[in-house]
């Protein structure tokens, strides 16, 4: 399997993990999250796929500013939390793929022939490293859900 074949299977495995996850939570600004980083899986599947064969432009992504409203609305709702213990385990393995993807790009990115492959898989790693981040505050949210959204600890998503 060639690295574009392989990096393909890598961002569909992500997207049906984070489909998952959609299902196995019940709160709606969570499966938001997840339904976005399902969503930024398919653009990245789709990008590696031009490569092979074209120079193609990766789409921008908000997936950090999006985040942070939806986190905005989850405070301003006054909804109160409970996750289960299971689901940090759940986001922390999204958290490993994510960190396994940011890896992969980054060394494949001294392997590919083509400059425009090498900054694309670059850019990929930074998008797999924002992703990584989102989880950390996720994972945060789950831990200690009223204090977390009261010290308005996800404000620093877009600076990242």
């Amino acid at each position: 399997m060639d690295i574009f074949d392989y990096a393909m299977r890598m961002e569909k495995d992500g997207e049906n993990y984070y489909r998952q996850l959609v299902e196995k939570t019940d709160n709606k600004g969570i499966k938001a999250i997840f339904t976005m980083l399902a969503e930024e899986e398919v653009k990245h599947y789709k990008t590696v796929a031009q490569m092979k064969t074209e120079r193609p432009q990766m789409p921008e992504t908000t997936v950090l500013a999006d985040a942070k409203n939806i986190f905005t609305q989850m405070k301003e709702s006054g909804e109160q939390f409970d996750f289960a213990a299971k689901q940090r385990r759940l986001y922390e393995k999204a958290q490993d793929i994510e960190k396994k993807s940011e890896d992969f790009y980054r060394q494949k990115a001294n392997e590919v022939e083509q400059q425009y492959q090498r900054e694309l898989f670059l850019k990929l790693a930074e998008e797999e490293k924002k992703h990584y981040f989102l989880l950390e505050n996720i994972i945060q949210l789950v831990s200690r859900p009223q204090t977390w959204l009261e010290n308005a600890e996800f404000y620093h998503l877009e600076e990242y």
